[in-house]
């Protein structure tokens, strides 16, 4: 819910408003997602063949990136599902985790 799709400098991007909480790279190996910046330097120590940290740019923001090819569905799912609450108002989080569609919807998603 609240989220738009966006070509930027040949990435797709999904938003909610103005904030960005998930990216893909033009040549679609990597993923960038919103992630709790005290959190991510013990994400990317403990499985730093899977994930990175964002250039010295974007070391700011909260976010991390992610090789696709070593992220099963499941796992993409929860860490973009994440990032999306971290951009929503709580009642919109709270709606859409007490919706029969989110839970429909797991195990459902499909990527190209």
């Amino acid at each position: 819910p609240r989220t738009t799709e966006h070509l930027i400098r040949e990435r797709v991007r999904f938003r909610v408003k103005s904030i960005v909480y998930a990216g893909i790279s033009a040549d679609e190996t990597i993923i960038g997602f919103g992630f709790p910046k005290e959190e991510r330097a013990d994400l990317v120590a403990a499985e730093p063949e899977k994930f990175m940290l964002p250039g010295q740019s974007d070391l700011r923001f909260n976010w991390v990136l992610a090789r696709m090819d070593r992220l099963e569905v499941p796992e993409m799912r929860e860490l973009v599902t994440d990032a999306w609450t971290m951009c929503v108002p709580k009642y919109v989080r709270s709606a859409y985790f007490e919706s029969a569609a989110y839970f429909e919807g797991r195990g459902s998603l499909t990527l190209e």
